[in-house]
């Protein structure tokens, strides 16, 4: 039985009552859910269904800027990098330096300008900041489909 239960339910269940209850729901509200990002609903239309991949339509204006080498889209906190005529990168936006969502994508490379942490196309730590690396996805480029996969 695969059954899912929403944070305050589960709560209940461990006991949690009255004022007790609410300090630990709102508490645990902060923190990210256990909610595997390849099941999230926000995915953009056109993933076919499939929640291991992000199909992307290159001709959509949303994701138009990937037509150009050196621009990039952020779609549900990864973000997607055209960084040849062939090839794309897709890394999270999570900055492995301090787990801050503001991993962006300039001169080539991705960078987050928190405490200015810098990562290779392939996840790769550029400097003491960047060290940990990020999270990278596989990319499929076929068209004007772009597939990225989770």
């Amino acid at each position: 039985m695969n059954e899912k239960i929403n944070r305050m339910e589960f709560l209940k269940s461990l006991g949690l009552k009255g004022a007790s209850l609410f300090a630990v729901y709102c508490a645990a509200s902060g923190l990210s859910s256990c909610v595997n990002e390849s099941m999230d609903p926000t995915l953009p239309p056109g993933t076919g269904g499939n929640t291991n991949e992000l199909v992307l339509d290159l001709t959509n204006p949303t994701y138009s800027k990937l037509n150009t080498v050196g621009n990039y889209v952020i779609v549900n906190s990864i973000v997607i990098a055209r960084v040849s005529e062939t090839a794309f990168a897709a890394v999270t936006q999570v900055c492995s330096h301090e787990g801050k969502k503001k991993v962006n994508f300039r001169n080539g490379e991705f960078y987050c300008p928190e405490h200015g942490a810098r990562f290779g196309t392939g996840g790769n730590g550029l400097n003491s900041e960047g060290k940990k690396g990020l999270k990278t996805y596989q990319t499929e480029f076929s068209g004007t489909s772009l597939k990225v996969f989770l």
